[in-house]
């Protein structure tokens, strides 16, 4: 059972490395990773993300590709921090799915913005639809949104991130 466990925490801890790899190349910059740590709820400095990073770049190639990562995380951080914030990414994501279909289409973006008294035009509506749907079906999943997110996190430090 606790094999199954971790290898679903392994799991979670890739999809999530995954959405912080702006560029998909595989490896995370400092600002990649300082927005996955922010992410966990860690707010490291930037003297501390600088330290960690080079602590976690074992092969010195000025990057921190997942192994890297994973041999530098805490068994507590992968299994509590990374659950709890997913679960909540999760609901999150399920109060703008109102028919729980797994996509948030136009229309539920609406509702749900009009109902946190933000309503927006369709103008805006279909930039932000735009904006997240990266695979161009014209509705928004749950890993797209999870990016769009991830991407919030790497802004909220005060750097642009570009999505792919």
């Amino acid at each position: 059972m606790s094999k199954l466990m971790a290898v679903d925490q392994l799991n979670q801890l890739r999809d999530i490395f995954n959405r912080f790899d702006m560029d998909s190349d595989g490896s995370l910059t400092h600002l990649e990773l300082a927005a996955l740590l922010r992410s966990l709820g860690l707010k490291p400095s930037g003297d501390q993300i600088y330290m960690l990073f080079n602590h976690m770049d074992s092969n010195g190639n000025g990057a921190v590709e997942f192994d890297e990562l994973v041999k530098a995380m805490s068994p507590d951080m992968m299994t509590e921090q990374i659950l709890i914030n997913q679960k909540q990414l999760l609901e999150v994501f399920r109060s703008f799915d109102r028919d729980g279909n797994g996509f948030i289409t136009l229309a539920e973006l609406a509702g749900s913005m009009a109902k946190m008294g933000q309503p927006l035009t369709y103008r805006e509506l279909t930039e932000m639809i735009e904006e997240a749907d990266t695979d161009g079906d014209g509705v928004i999943s749950f890993n797209e949104f999870a990016r769009v997110m991830a991407k919030s996190a790497a802004e909220s430090f005060g750097f642009p991130v570009p999505l792919p």
